[in-house]
C-alpha cells in the first residue's frame, strides 16, 4: 500500500530499477574480446586458466587485484527522496 502521490508497488519499481541499474553497470565492466597473453600494465604472462575463465582479460590476477582496490563503487542514491528532505 502506498501513500500519498506514490502508486502501489512504487517501492517495490525503485527497488528493482536500482538492481537493474547495477546489474547493467556489472555487465559493462565485464572484459570483451580477445584475451592479452600479457598483462597490459606489468607485462608478466596471464595464465591460460585465467584466459579461459574469463574470456577478454587483459591484467594478471596481482594487477587486477590493485585495479579493483582503486574501483570506486557506485552508491545507490534514495531515487524518491524523503518527506523531510523536500520539506527543507
Amino acid at each position: 500500500m502506498a501513500g500519498g502521490f506514490a502508486k502501489d508497488g512504487a517501492v517495490q519499481d525503485q527497488i528493482d530499477a536500482t538492481i537493474e541499474d547495477a546489474v547493467n553497470y556489472a555487465r559493462g565492466q565485464l572484459p570483451r574480446g580477445e584475451s592479452l597473453e600479457h598483462c597490459e600494465e606489468c607485462g608478466n604472462t596471464i595464465p591460460p586458466a585465467r584466459r579461459a575463465a574469463i574470456p577478454g582479460v587483459r591484467l594478471c590476477v596481482p594487477c587486477q587485484a590493485e585495479h579493483d582496490k582503486e574501483t570506486v563503487n557506485l552508491s545507490g542514491y534514495n531515487r524518491r527522496g524523503s518527506k523531510d528532505s523536500q520539506l527543507r
